[in-house]
């Protein structure tokens, strides 16, 4: 005898709430994303130049405020870490942003396009040892060597193309400690005039990338809003255009 068994239920495809889309703020505005600190003040003029003034706080480290309207009724910004820049546009919660390089080869988003260097908060990723670590730079004596970084992509990618294998130490900050308390053998992180390595008994032994700031698209969005987005890349791209004298 033959018994039919029914067919085990195909459970149903999740839906996830909150599936990001592309085409805006739901009030219908742009929305460009802003990292906070010190590429802010240096984006300041360069908005000014392109037309776009933020609403007075945006500047204001003790604003509890995230967004914030411009002098543009039509274009919102945002104030984010400026690690998160890059996930808010591929993500679609923005569609522009300011973006430094070192997050866009960190996270490497096929939805992002870059179509501006905007030659802003320029500064370093490098590669730190500590004062006295003579040997530190010939990576011909490891196969594996531990780093302390909060880069994880980018250092197991610069010392794999030199046949190492990185260890990662992945800290959000104070990477200088690291060696120091023993978690690590080198750092690898974002310098600028370097006062903090040395003030931490650390030296710089390689440049991994130079760092300047980028605007950066949501592709979808660019596809959605040609036009308005278009011409905001525009205003972008005259705004670094020399002044004429």
């Amino acid at each position: 005898m033959t018994v039919e068994r029914n067919p085990a239920p195909v459970a149903p495809s999740p839906v996830c709430a909150g599936t990001p889309h592309h085409g805006g703020a739901t009030d219908g505005k742009l929305i460009l994303a802003l990292p906070k600190g010190r590429i802010l003040k240096s984006a300041k003029p360069l908005l000014a130049r392109a037309g776009i003034v933020p609403s007075s706080d945006c500047l204001d480290e003790s604003s509890r405020r995230l967004r914030f309207d411009t002098n543009n009724p039509d274009l919102d910004v945002v104030r984010v870490r400026s690690f998160d820049v890059a996930t808010f546009v591929a993500q679609g919660g923005a569609q522009l942003g300011i973006c430094g390089a070192d997050v866009m080869m960190e996270f490497d988003y096929p939805e992002l396009y870059a179509p501006l260097d905007l030659g802003i908060g320029g500064c370093r990723v490098s590669v730190a040892s500590p004062d006295g670590d003579d040997d530190a730079h010939d990576w011909s004596r490891h196969s594996c060597i531990r780093v302390a970084t909060k880069y994880p992509n980018i250092t197991r990618r610069h010392f794999a193309e030199r046949g190492i294998n990185a260890d990662i130490v992945h800290l959000h900050g104070a990477m200088e400690l690291a060696p120091m308390l023993g978690l690590s053998r080198l750092i690898v992180d974002l310098v600028d005039t370097g006062s903090t390595l040395r003030a931490n008994g650390l030296h710089e032994v390689e440049t991994i990338m130079q760092i300047t700031s980028r605007l950066v698209v949501n592709r979808t969005a660019l596809k959605t809003r040609p036009k308005e987005i278009a011409a905001l890349i525009a205003r972008f791209r005259d705004a670094l255009l020399p002044v004429a004298a």
